[in-house]
């Protein structure tokens, strides 16, 4: 009867953290286009660097 208990507990808290995870992910998540702009800034500054 523990051992029900207690494995029912620990499976809604497992479903509560991966769920948890899930939301921060998309709540932090930036959006293509700043990932984009970002990447070609640097890309820039590579080249840049290089050049000189």
């Amino acid at each position: 009867m523990l051992a029900k208990i207690w494995k029912k507990l620990l499976l809604f808290v497992v479903i509560v953290a991966c769920l948890f995870n899930v939301v921060n992910k998309l709540v932090k998540k930036s959006s293509l286009e700043q990932e984009l702009q970002s990447s070609a800034q640097y890309m820039e500054e590579q080249q840049l660097e290089n050049n000189q």
